[in-house]
This record gives C-alpha cells, structure tokens and sequence, in this order.
C-alpha cells in the first residue's frame, strides 16, 4: 500500500449535508446546511467540488452529479455528543467528548457570576449574547464610570470580558480570565474558550486593541496531531486549527485573516517540501454566516471558495492525499443561531485515482485521524477506522 508524504485537510467549517441519524435529541431535525443554501440561491455554482463528487453524496441544487467523479466521497456520522467546533475538531484528530461543551443564549448562571465578582469585587453587566463593537456601545460609557466587567457571549462556547485598558489594565484583565478559566473548567459550565477583550477610546468612539488574549482548554487527551509531532512530522495548522488544540502537536501555526486568505495560505503551503500534514479550517462559512443566518453570504462565500480549489489541485504532487470535510453544520435557515447537528461530506483526492468511488458511511469523524495515523506508520488513535485501503 502507498503512502502520501503530505496530508493536506481542509475543514470547510459548519458546511453540513443534511441531518445527522440522532439530530431530533439536539432540536436539528430538518437542517441541511448545504441543501437550504443551494434553494436559497435557486442553486449553487460549485462546479470544482461537483467535480470531486459533492452532488454524488447527495444531490444539491445546481451542482451536477459526476459521471466519473475525481474524488472517493461519503457521508461522516459524528460519534461524540456534542455540535461545537473543538468538539468535531477534536474527534477528527481521534479524542472523543462525552460531555458537551455549553452554550449560554439566556447569559450564564448567577452563581458563576458571583463566583466572579467574589474574587474581583466588581460588578457585572452584560450577561447575554452579543457582538463585541455594539456590546461596547451599549455598555462601555458605563463600564468608564463603575469599573463594571462587561462580561458577553456568542453562540460558541465562550465567555468573553471586555474591559478598558485605563479602567483595568490588561494585565489584571488577564488575571480575572484565567481565574474564569479555571472555574468553567467544571461540568456544570463546560465553557470552551475564555476570552480577554481590552478595549480603549472614548464612548461613542471604542475600539477594541490587539491585546486580546485567549484562553482554550487543552484536549483532554492526546491526538494524532501528538503522535505525528512525537515522530517528527510536520502538522502545519492554519487559521483558527492552532486554537483548536491550543497549540498541541503543530509544529507550525499560520494565522489567517479570512477564508481566502486561508486558501492562500493553503496553496503556499502546496509549494513547501514538507512531511507530515497541512491542516486548514475555513471559518467565515460558520462565523460570518451561519450563526448570523445569512444563507446569501454563506452561499456566495462557498461558490468564492470553489473557485480557488484548481489552485489547489494543480499544485498537488502525486504522493499528496487531500481530504476536505467539515466539523458540523450551521444551517442559516434553520430556527436559533446555534450549530446544526449533522452529517459532514468527507471528500478524498488524489492524482491517482481513474474513478471516484462511494466509500462506506464513517460512523465517526475519527476515521480520518486513524486514515492519517496509518499512513504515516504511528500510534493508532483509539477511535476511528482507517479507510487508506479503500482510497488507493
């Protein structure tokens, strides 16, 4: 069996394919990322990923099946409970998470908030879902004259502080986080990210400074990105996948601005002699236009996309392997602002395949952690199923 020297994996954040066996338990029957986008835009222009067999999955308005598609495709099935990013993230790399991490559309419970203002002996205003500049509106004259912490969230796991850097400094801003951090640690919370917002200006006038700081949670295990960094491989992440894993077992971190950017980023990488895996996520789809049920921006977002992807595969050696797939779905049709959850595409590509074939459904996102633990010749994760035979 050949082995690819280089793995480049391409998570098209929140791009869904319809709903997951046991979506009814997370109120998701019904969503379909993918399929209401393509309605809404009366079909949608992707002729490169129809080429590698998207329609193949299942048919989506106006992309044509392929007749001999490029590309080995199937459908993933998540296996851990939960809808998040870190949690499809982390089951990609083989670690599963048996408790959800939360998410706080009512603001978050009084006794962490007392919890809070016990150790900074500052009030708290805010609580509730919000974008970080209005939130500023809203709040920050206030936060000028009390020293009150504006304390915020999205529809992500996070809790998020804002303060101004002459009220409290970003120093003790950092400290109130990862006293925060600590304690939403606990099952009860199950908070994702903390995260320090350090703004400055004058009110009308905020803006907020790149003293931002996040604090994630380490995985609670280790992951193939582990094994393959302990063998000396190369895992270059780019965009937000750094974060992902805070950082555990990326030999190279490459921040990016937005999804193109994110492709550039990728077709660089293509022209780097490297072994080991190239691992990029693709955010706008989920941050920009999911969660803010714009199902215009998340379809032209997705058609721009396409249209970078022969960049991509022209520049692919012939002992490259590109997997494309996805963490969730975010349906921006569907009820709410939360992840949907459902079925992701797992796409497979390489320059020797004559005839894209249906593979069998993956029961996990672990598969592809286990596909790359096999050709790379490292510890196996303890879930997943490596599918390298079947893509030969």
């Amino acid at each position: 069996m050949n082995s690819f020297k280089r793995v480049f994996l391409v998570v098209m954040d929140s791009v869904g394919i319809g709903e997951a066996p046991d979506a009814e338990k997370f109120d998701d029957k019904g969503a379909h990322t993918l399929g209401h986008i393509a309605e809404h835009m009366n079909g949608l222009d992707m002729p490169h990923m129809g080429s590698l067999g998207l329609s193949n999955i299942r048919q989506i308005q106006g992309i044509d099946k392929a007749d001999k598609p490029k590309a080995h495709y199937t459908t993933m099935v998540e296996a851990s409970n939960g809808k998040d990013t870190m949690t499809g993230h982390w089951e990609i790399m083989g670690l599963y998470i048996d408790q959800p991490f939360r998410t706080f559309p009512d603001g978050f419970p009084d006794e962490l908030l007392d919890q809070i203002k016990e150790k900074t002996g500052r009030g708290i205003v805010g609580n509730k879902p919000a974008s970080g500049t209005e939130i500023l509106k809203e709040l920050g004259e206030h936060h000028m004259e009390t020293g009150d912490l504006i304390i915020y969230t999205s529809a992500d796991s996070v809790l998020q502080i804002a303060a101004h850097e002459d009220v409290i400094p970003p120093e003790e801003l950092y400290e109130i986080c990862e006293f925060c951090r600590e304690i939403t640690k606990d099952e009860k919370y199950m908070v994702g990210r903390v995260i320090a917002r350090p703004f400055i200006g004058e009110p009308g006038a905020f803006e907020r400074t790149s003293n931002r700081h996040d604090y994630a949670l380490k995985p609670f295990g280790r992951t193939v990105m582990n094994e393959m960094a302990d063998e000396g491989l190369d895992v270059v992440a780019i965009g937000k996948i750094s974060d992902i894993y805070d950082g555990e077992g990326v030999t190279e971190a490459i921040r990016t601005k937005d999804n193109m950017d994110g492709m550039d980023q990728l077709v660089k990488t293509l022209d780097k002699d490297f072994t080991g895996m190239s691992f990029l996520n693709l955010v706008d789809f989920d941050a920009k236009y999911g969660h803010r049920r714009d199902p215009q921006g998340y379809g032209e977002a997705l058609q721009e996309y396409d249209a970078r992807l022969p960049e991509v595969l022209e520049k692919m050696n012939d002992d490259d392997l590109l997997i494309i797939t996805a963490d969730h779905g975010n349906d921006p049709v569907h009820h709410g602002t939360d992840h949907t959850r459902e079925l992701v595409p797992l796409i497979v590509y390489h320059n020797g395949i004559k005839e894209g074939q249906e593979l069998d459904q993956r029961q996990t996102f672990a598969d592809i952690g286990a596909t790359v633990s096999e050709n790379f010749s490292i510890q196996m994760p303890e879930h997943g199923k490596s599918f390298l035979k079947d893509i030969q």
